[in-house]
């Protein structure tokens, strides 16, 4: 396995951060397969180091494999040790993942508000693992509240952001709770996706498309955002970026929706 050479190689350098790299892998890779209890030993390790610039990352992880674990004490404990860098950070970014977070340890009306700030906050950054791993939770969350077309427009996404990416556990996990659903997804292919003569070459993002389909069909930015749990701005945000992606000119451009 490439994380056990890798540390092989590294012991014999003597790089003793790369082992702690190794186990911040292995908690990603089970969360992503839904192995949350193997998840749990190496997302303790690592959030046991208290690297200032790397426990951001390492955190969340605990908080999702402590959280599905039923360990809600361990995932409470590294929610505020998260919390306080984030709020310290006072990013997008970093303010939605707190609030993905959050949202794992948390019911009702208050867990829905905390994951559509996370995919609001996380939209508009370019960080876009971290916003369809936001869809993925929220997904699975409506799902169990047997909310269960709304769960497969979530998933669905989260799916296909995913599969895009080439993250194939967390694809292949959001691919099984659409199953759940009742929905069927593909999975993924190694066939490009082919870029349609006169644009500039760099695809839409899942939400993206999302998005422009939408907007096609003459809905407004308010109504967008209502179906995809984002802001109206955020929504603008996206058109913006599907213009510049399409090339499409001022003049040959469809009315913009009204706000």
């Amino acid at each position: 396995m490439l994380i056990e050479a890798s540390e092989s190689a590294a012991i014999a350098r003597r790089e003793g951060v790369v082992l702690v790299f190794g186990e911040h892998t292995r908690a990603v890779l089970h969360n992503g397969l839904g192995h949350y209890q193997a998840a749990l030993d190496p997302a303790q390790s690592t959030s046991a180091q208290d690297e200032l610039m790397l426990l951001v990352w390492w955190l969340p992880e605990l908080v999702e494999a402590a959280a599905r674990c039923g360990r809600t004490d361990l995932a409470g404990d590294a929610l505020e040790r998260l919390s306080e860098r984030m709020q310290a950070a006072g990013t997008e970014l970093a303010l939605g993942i707190e609030a993905r977070s959050r949202g794992l340890l948390s019911e009702g009306e208050p867990a829905e508000s905390l994951y559509r700030e996370a995919i609001d906050r996380l939209g508009r950054t370019r960080i876009r693992a971290e916003l369809a791993r936001a869809h993925l939770l929220y997904g699975e969350w409506l799902r169990r509240e047997n909310r269960r077309s709304e769960a497969r427009e979530q998933l669905r996404t989260a799916n296909q952001m995913l599969d895009a990416m080439g993250t194939e556990a967390f694809a292949e996990r959001a691919r099984r709770e659409l199953l759940a659903a009742g929905e069927t997804a593909r999975k993924r292919t190694a066939q490009p996706a082919r870029t349609p003569p006169g644009q500039s070459g760099e695809p839409l993002t899942a939400q993206e498309a999302q998005v422009a389909r939408m907007a096609r069909d003459g809905l407004s930015n308010q109504e967008i955002g209502a179906r995809l749990f984002i802001s109206a701005r955020t929504v603008q945000y996206h058109l913006g970026k599907v213009v510049t992606k399409l090339d499409i000119s001022a003049r040959s451009a469809p009315p913009r929706p009204a706000q």
